[in-house]
């Protein structure tokens, strides 16, 4: 990429303060964009959604479940994962971002247990499954619950 290349992105150009309806020699006169007659060329043109008294597609389709408000999105690893560490290593949520590991903490992060660790490491973090947290104290760490 150039320089002489660099556009500014798509539709990012365009105003929306344009005043119609102002003659012939605004390119945008008379009829001010809407066409000659009809529903949409009047005020009080029918809202968004609305399809002349048919029963709108919006209500014709059936509403399934709910959204839980105190559901809680969890960052998960696997034991794999953290093979990157030092042995003897401290693993918190902080140095899992550092290592790239996980990309952003939601609203915690829990160990499974996928995989084989090899090394000794102090493991920090909000949850583990019960075959992480027996992996890890096998090779003599620490699977402590923050």
């Amino acid at each position: 990429m150039n320089l002489s290349e660099l556009r500014p992105a798509a539709g990012s150009k365009t105003r929306n303060d344009f005043r119609r309806g102002r003659g012939h020699g605004s390119g945008n006169g008379k009829t001010a964009g809407k066409g000659h007659k009809g529903q949409k060329a009047r005020s009080g043109a029918p809202r968004p959604g609305f399809e002349g008294g048919q029963m709108p597609l919006y209500r014709r389709i059936p509403k399934r479940g709910f959204t839980n408000i105190n559901s809680k999105v969890i960052t998960i690893v696997n034991l794999d994962k953290l093979e990157v560490f030092d042995n003897g290593a401290t693993v918190t949520v902080d140095s899992l971002l550092e290592a790239g590991i996980i990309k952003k903490v939601n609203d915690g992060v829990k160990i499974l247990g996928n995989g084989e660790l090899t090394k000794k490491l102090d493991v920090k973090v909000n949850a583990f499954s019960a075959s992480a947290k027996e992996k890890i104290e096998a090779l003599g760490g620490k699977a402590e619950v923050i």
